[in-house]
């Protein structure tokens, strides 16, 4: 039986810019759970679709100064 994503287009788009700036910038799902102070075992849940984990708004706020842009920058410009 195949695993059922869990996540929205919207959650998984956000999530997917996410972590294009954290490959981009080279930043490891650890150092992430340090700067939003959860344990690195989220950061993987969030990661995966087949997991429920996802960002709030909080945590894309302090993503956002960690990657020094607007937290609107993870978000599509037009709804999904």
């Amino acid at each position: 039986m195949a695993k059922k994503i869990l996540k929205s287009k919207i959650d998984l788009y956000i999530i997917s810019q996410v972590k294009k700036k954290r490959e981009l910038e080279d930043i490891q799902q650890d150092d992430i759970a340090i700067h939003l102070n959860v344990s690195p075992g989220f950061i993987s849940h969030v990661e995966s679709p087949y997991q429920r984990a996802k960002y709030n708004t909080s945590h894309l706020n302090e993503l956002a100064k960690l990657f020094k842009c607007s937290p609107k920058d993870f978000f599509p410009d037009e709804p999904l």
